[in-house]
């Protein structure tokens, strides 16, 4: 009767069969700058983990979490014409009855062209003071409306006719403004 004894392989042993064996050689040791490291993450875009679904992705199921806090109304003082509105509100304005065409701006903080057009619209504000309702909707703080109303690029403006029949009109990226007059003229 034989005795069979089996014992594990040191590391750097592999064993192919019971009577082959090689052994691997030793490993070798680099010396590189902390700074020239790279680290491979994880793609969360194609993640095919085992807690996933079968629903398409999208990023409004991955949590949305600001890295810092944008300037909180810069460009929105308390006695511009041109208010900053949240997403409930500005629904209720377009739901209302409204005499005046309504335009909303969907802006960030962050943005340049933003910036360029808060100020064109303060001047079309003062300018159609009693005659169009301008508010802003800061994409930030109401990245889910503007996902809603399927905002693309910054600035987007809405204008929207009082008048339910006619179809609401829509512009991406910084316009002049009198492209804005005559939308409000001619089109509302």
């Amino acid at each position: 009767m034989a005795l069979l004894q089996i014992h594990s392989p040191p590391p750097s042993t592999t064993i192919l069969s019971p009577i082959l064996s090689f052994h691997s050689p030793p490993p070798l040791h680099f010396s590189i700058p902390y700074s020239n490291l790279k680290y491979h993450q994880q793609n969360l875009l194609h993640s095919t983990s085992s807690t996933t679904k079968n629903t398409p992705f999208s990023l409004s199921t991955l949590p949305r979490k600001l890295l810092c806090q944008p300037p909180r109304g810069k460009y929105v003082r308390e006695d511009y014409l041109v208010k900053k509105l949240s997403a409930e509100e500005v629904q209720e304005l377009v739901k209302g009855e409204r005499s005046v065409p309504l335009i909303i701006d969907f802006y960030a903080t962050w943005c340049g062209p933003c910036i360029l057009m808060a100020q064109e619209l303060e001047m079309l504000a003062v300018e159609y003071e009693n005659n169009a309702l301008i508010v802003k909707v800061d994409t930030d703080y109401e990245y889910e409306f503007a996902r809603d109303m399927q905002v693309r690029g910054l600035p987007t403006l809405f204008f929207i006719s009082p008048d339910p029949s006619k179809d609401a009109i829509r512009t991406e990226g910084l316009i002049p403004i009198q492209m804005m007059r005559d939308i409000i003229d001619n089109e509302m």
